[in-house]
């Protein structure tokens, strides 16, 4: 009689929307030479289209800040013991951690309590700060996926397993097929250029950054008043977190079309983060803006030893894109970086040649397929020692042995 087998099952934690975005593509290539993989776990609506069961939403989780955690510690630890039970008891035969450190730490070294093999894609960005976490996963992951080539230099010299996988926003930012259908969707000229605000992809983050982006386009919108500003929030952001001021010029609002509103600008506002990549493969001229709690802020600048925030600066080793970080984050500021680049001026050329680079450095299309593979390897390898022990075969020595649970803090 045949043994019944059970079908391979996969864990993602992704705790944020940018990472159930890259999760669900993951999952998605996976799904080619597994397609009766299932898949739990943490994510948002990206990972629950692509047949995931959710234990939590990425809006339940998605906090930034030291003391928006702490505020939110309590929470966070009792969900974290109610989602590692789960884990427990349907035991999967790999977990695919995607970037959200803070947490997916202390899961990779539960999973390797486990016996649960691991797969981090979107590297602890550990050439920013807390370098000890690559002594802390060391051992602890079958596979490091990283996005840039520096980064598997890092890894390899600190013994953790690690292949360059390439960025997947060469893969999926596109511009829309037809500019002038989807500005004439959102209520705006086509004719008349465009100015795309990216308030970031948290609740929080939007709540310190809206106000002074609304401010600068204003003053933008009165110096050249056939700019049209148009808002595009992240999908795990409901419009309802925005308090669009009275008085101000006509603001649009799309959710969820992020590639499409940069790509029909003639110049973006953006949070720090791969909103700036994203804005640069398109060829948008952009302005990079942060600012957080100043607790965070005084901290973070205290931890690390990075002097550029802007991946496309970070990559090139060069000021290609404005800086404006923190209490440099004014409207008089944003206006007076954003100006220059508006006109078909020199500034405004050269940036878009140094675009170029960026485009070469996060390396050839194909990333969410190359880390797929990855996992599929990792899968396939654990479920075939799975069978083995079925059938009364001895598993391969060297399984490593349960480790007691990690202090916090990682």
């Amino acid at each position: 009689m045949a043994l019944r087998q059970r079908p391979p099952t996969l864990l993602v934690c992704a705790g944020e929307s940018s990472g159930d975005f890259l999760g669900a593509a993951v999952v998605r290539e996976l799904r080619r030479s597994l397609p009766d993989l299932e898949v739990f776990g943490l994510g948002g609506d990206s990972l629950a289209a692509e047949g995931t069961d959710l234990f939590r939403h990425v809006r339940d989780l998605s906090i930034v800040g030291f003391a928006e955690v702490f505020r939110q510690f309590p929470r966070f630890k009792a969900m974290s013991w109610e989602f590692l039970d789960e884990v427990e008891r349907r035991h999967p035969d790999a977990a695919l951690l995607v970037d959200y450190p803070g947490f997916n730490l202390q899961m990779a070294a539960e999973f390797q309590r486990m016996r649960i093999p691991v797969a981090w894609y979107v590297a602890p960005k550990v050439w920013v700060w807390r370098r000890h976490r690559i002594q802390f996963l060391r051992g602890r992951i079958e596979k490091m996926l990283v996005l840039f080539r520096f980064e598997e230099e890092i890894w390899r010299a600190g013994g953790v397993p690690v292949t360059f996988v390439g960025h997947p926003a060469g893969d999926f930012v596109r511009p829309a097929p037809d500019r002038a259908a989807f500005l004439a969707e959102t209520g705006l000229d086509p004719a008349r250029p465009v100015l795309a605000l990216l308030p970031g992809s948290r609740r929080s983050e939007v709540g310190y950054m809206l106000t002074p982006l609304l401010a600068a386009a204003a003053e933008l919108v009165r110096r050249d008043p056939s700019l049209q500003p148009l808002v595009a929030l992240a999908p795990n952001l409901d419009p309802g977190v925005l308090a669009l001021p009275p008085g101000g010029p006509p603001v649009r609002v799309v959710r969820d079309r992020t590639h499409e509103a940069l790509g029909a600008s003639r110049l973006a506002l953006v949070a720090c983060g791969t909103a700036a990549l994203e804005a640069a493969l398109l060829g948008v001229p952009n302005v990079v803006v942060y600012r957080t709690d100043p607790f965070t802020y005084w901290w973070g600048r205290r931890v690390t030893s990075l002097t550029r925030f802007a991946l496309p600066n970070i990559l090139t080793g060069r000021d290609v894109v404005a800086e404006l970080i923190q209490d440099d984050m004014t409207p008089a500021r944003i206006v007076e970086a954003a100006l220059p680049l508006l006109a078909d001026g020199e500034p405004r050329r050269r940036m878009l040649e140094e675009f170029a680079e960026v485009r070469r450095e996060i390396g050839a299309p194909g990333a969410s397929a190359r880390a797929a593979a990855e996992v599929l390897r990792i899968i396939e390898t654990k479920v075939a020692r799975r069978t083995l022990r079925r059938i009364g075969t001895p598993d391969r020595p060297g399984t490593p042995s349960p480790s007691p649970r990690p202090s916090a803090g990682a």
